[in-house]
């Protein structure tokens, strides 16, 4: 049963007043692939426009706070904690992982997807001048818990 759909076939948000209240985490990631360069660019924070880790990892947690504003449907959930981590990988790889955590009745996995996702398109638009090449691959969740199940990948 699709659970943001009413009867009628109309798109609705989802009724949490009835669930509890309980701690809810989740974390996701997403890699950006760049040429060996960049990467050690980004790593040396030597780049025109500035520190693209610390930059990525503030819109991370902006983005997390507003993923209501940015995905139909969701809701406003009063988070207690967002980290944005960063993990060079190979030498052609950063590995973005995000973390959130809130007491309330629905899960953070779309803010932990949203915070991965935006910190990691935050690289590239810091980057994109030496390297208009880079991929954002592999946005996922990692795992969740808290409610009525729990997710590890």
């Amino acid at each position: 049963m699709l659970t943001h759909i009413n009867k009628q076939g109309e798109a609705v948000m989802v009724d949490v007043g009835g669930k509890a209240v309980t701690v809810r985490e989740a974390r996701a990631a997403a890699t950006i692939r760049m040429r060996p360069e960049t990467r050690e660019a980004i790593l040396r924070a030597d780049l025109k426009k500035g520190d693209a880790l610390a930059t990525a990892r503030i819109a991370g947690i902006q983005a997390a706070k507003r993923t209501w504003e940015l995905i139909p449907l969701c809701h406003n959930i009063p988070l207690d904690s967002v980290t944005v981590e960063f993990e060079p990988v190979g030498d052609d790889r950063i590995v973005v992982t995000a973390n959130t955590r809130c007491s309330w009745r629905t899960g953070v996995e779309m803010e932990a997807l949203t915070a991965a996702s935006v910190a990691a398109l935050t690289i590239y638009d810091m980057c994109k001048a030496i390297d208009r090449g880079m991929t954002v691959e592999q946005i996922r969740l990692l795992d969740k818990t808290g409610g009525k199940s729990d997710y590890h990948a």
